[in-house]
Parts: structure tokens; sequence; C-alpha cells
């Protein structure tokens, strides 16, 4: 009986040492969710001059976020792409997407997505 046990411990070792290498490989070569988000959107969006449906093509900002953008901007402008984090419901995981496409100034030349 303890034999059984004994080959069944050493078969399920086997079998879960041998799938971590493909699983290490698998978690190196998938890209993290910021680089994903910027390979799918080209462009930047200027944050202190787009307009609320501009603001809507970064991902995570819905139309409700996008009109907190333009309303809280009319009072505080942006000076830093930091500040965009001063944004109600706007956390630090949508601000790691956000950060390679918003701009302070120039023009807005995101593309509109077909995801969300």
């Amino acid at each position: 009986m303890n034999l059984h046990k004994t080959v069944f411990a050493l078969a399920l070792a086997a079998l879960t040492l041998g799938s971590v290498p493909a699983l290490r490989a698998e978690s190196a070569v998938r890209p993290a969710q910021s680089e994903t988000a910027a390979a799918k959107s080209s462009g930047v969006v200027n944050i202190n001059e787009a307009s609320a449906e501009q603001l809507e093509r970064l991902p995570g900002i819905g139309p409700s976020r996008a009109q907190a953008i333009v309303t809280f901007r009319k009072t505080h402008p942006f000076k830093r792409p930091e500040d965009l984090q001063r944004i109600k419901g706007l956390g630090k995981k949508t601000w790691n997407r956000l950060r390679p496409l918003i701009a302070l100034s120039g023009p807005t030349t995101i593309a509109a997505s077909a995801e969300r």
C-alpha cells in the first residue's frame, strides 16, 4: 500500500516539475499589459485639449470618466501626466495602461479602436 502512495507521489511530482519550465517560458514571452495596450492603440491623446470622445479612445476610459477628465481640467490643467491620477476612479492599474498613450501638448493622434 505504501508503495502505491510513493509511486503516485513521484508521478505527481514529475508531472508538476515537468510543466514548470513551460509556464516560465510562456510568461516570459507574454508582453506586459501596458505594452499590449500601447501596441493595440497607435498615437497619443493630449489630455489638456482632447474632447471627451477622443479621451474615450483610451483603454479603461468610458463616457463618464472622459467627462470627469474634461470637467477636472477646466479648473486644474494638467501640468504632469501623473496629475491624471487625481481623477476619481482612475487607479494605478489604469494609469499604467494609459501612461504611454497620453501627452500634455501637441495633437491628439490616437486612432479609434474597434475593441474595448
